[in-house]
């Protein structure tokens, strides 16, 4: 094999388009998310991730849980709640049956801005996906993600 055998070219070229894909649909939607509500996609994500918490068994995630959620560091994902916790979108409190753990809930303002963010996120996405659909090279990608029902955190 040679290094421009297809064998060893094809995953590299796949890799190379789903990255290119990633990379314009989340500058569209942050563009679109900071221009509307001064909220960047890993926040929008964090405050998307942490709104789905409950009450109930296993309904609060530990920080290792939200990182990996979000796609994030433990050290980045904390600095993030930082951010979000400064500006009054999210509150930390103690685990009420480990004092080890602290959880992290979105405040109702936090709540309240999710809630106006996402119909712009969701339309930016939108559009990112149609244009990018328009590309014959990136077009099996977008029918990929379009086929895709259940997010994989919920499998």
């Amino acid at each position: 094999m040679t290094a421009t055998d297809p064998a060893l070219t094809a995953p590299a070229n796949g890799w190379g388009a789903l990255s290119l894909l990633h990379s314009r649909i989340e500058t569209h939607i942050e563009r679109a998310l900071q221009a509307r509500h001064d909220l960047s996609v890993r926040e929008y994500s964090l405050l998307e991730v942490l709104s789905r918490q409950h009450d109930g068994d296993g309904g609060h995630l530990q920080m290792k849980q939200v990182a990996d959620a979000v796609v994030l560091s433990q050290s980045a994902t904390t600095r993030l709640v930082n951010r979000l916790e400064d500006r009054g979108l999210l509150a930390r409190y103690l685990c009420p049956t480990d004092r080890r753990g602290i959880y992290t809930n979105v405040t109702d303002a936090g709540l309240e801005l999710l809630h106006d963010a996402r119909p712009t996120n969701d339309t930016a996405l939108r559009e990112a996906l149609d244009e990018a659909g328009r590309n014959p090279e990136l077009s099996s990608l977008v029918e990929a993600v379009e086929a895709v029902e259940t997010p994989l955190s919920r499998r």
